[in-house]
């Protein structure tokens, strides 16, 4: 078919002229070339697709067939070539961004935000799920480039850290009031319900490996699936959650929340951005690096 593809471009343009000699004209060829060319696509398909008189050319019974198809063909085709140049005229790309909830809320939007308003034909799309997703769906090329915290299992991908962030532990002050009251001398490892991210999150994986290598075993946990969940359970006087500093801020100002001493001091971590190496050189990417500062 791809050896005939000229040939339905001239079958295609004469059945809309109904007659050679102006289908000659409008594809700058001489008749006899566009004569031979209608015979040559008649052979190769045993079959008869014009009705020749001399007032012009109409099609066929397998002739009118064939058209409704051609027609159908070169339309796509004419459709893709708009878009394409609609694509390029406009700068409209895309870029697949891979993060968790909790750093899509606390970290991306506001770059984000940016970056829409400075390219509003790149089609953006975002999928949410653990640092560990995120680095699989990247080395399947599924996603451009995605948001995490530092993880060892980086392989052969390029991180470009933006920022640091604090794990800590916090709750009400009332919470921890009344927990005095209820359990007296007892340690707070052992008395305190303490509300963390499911083991398969990294922060909660680092948590626990800072704990265990301080010989500190929490006796009551409560799983909790995103970071918002563990700051309003906070809020309410649930237990003691570990958060991440910089996103209770707000309640730590205001007193909502008060941090409660571990009696170990939590190594700061990194975030940053994370993607192919290959894909560096995608506008796109680059571009959105860019807004991080990152160059």
């Amino acid at each position: 078919m791809i050896d005939h593809l000229s040939l339905y471009r001239i079958f295609y343009v004469t059945a809309d002229c109904g007659n050679i000699s102006r289908a000659s004209e409008k594809l700058y060829i001489s008749q006899p070339a566009v004569s031979k060319s209608l015979q040559k696509l008649e052979e190769s398909l045993n079959t008869v697709l014009f009705h020749r008189t001399s007032r012009g050319v109409t099609l066929t019974e397998d002739g009118q067939l064939l058209y409704r198809h051609v027609k159908d063909a070169f339309s796509s085709l004419e459709t893709g070539e708009e878009l394409l140049e609609r694509k390029h005229r406009l700068g409209i790309t895309r870029l697949r961004i891979g993060v968790s909830t909790t750093l899509c809320k606390y970290i991306l939007l506001p770059y984000l935000k940016e970056f829409i308003a400075e390219h509003p034909h790149v089609k953006v799309t975002i999928t949410c799920q653990s640092t560990y997703k995120t680095l699989e769906l990247l080395k399947e090329r599924k996603i451009d480039v995605g948001l995490i915290g530092e993880t060892s299992q980086k392989d052969a991908l390029c991180f470009y850290p933006i920022r640091f962030i604090q794990d800590t532990f916090v709750s009400t002050k009332a919470y921890l009031d009344n927990l005095k009251i209820r359990n007296g001398n007892d340690t707070i490892y052992s008395s305190a319900t303490f509300m963390m991210l499911d083991e398969e999150n990294i922060t909660r994986q680092w948590i626990s490996q800072s704990l265990m290598e301080n010989q500190i075993e929490l006796q009551n946990i409560l799983e909790v699936s995103t970071m918002d969940l563990l700051i309003e359970f906070a809020k309410i006087g649930l237990g003691i959650a570990c958060v991440i500093r910089e996103f209770v801020e707000k309640e730590l100002i205001d007193g909502t929340l008060i941090e409660v001493g571990m009696g170990i001091e939590l190594e700061k971590r990194r975030i940053g951005l994370i993607c192919n190496e290959g894909d560096l050189k995608e506008t796109t990417v680059y571009e959105f690096l860019k807004k991080f500062q990152i160059q």
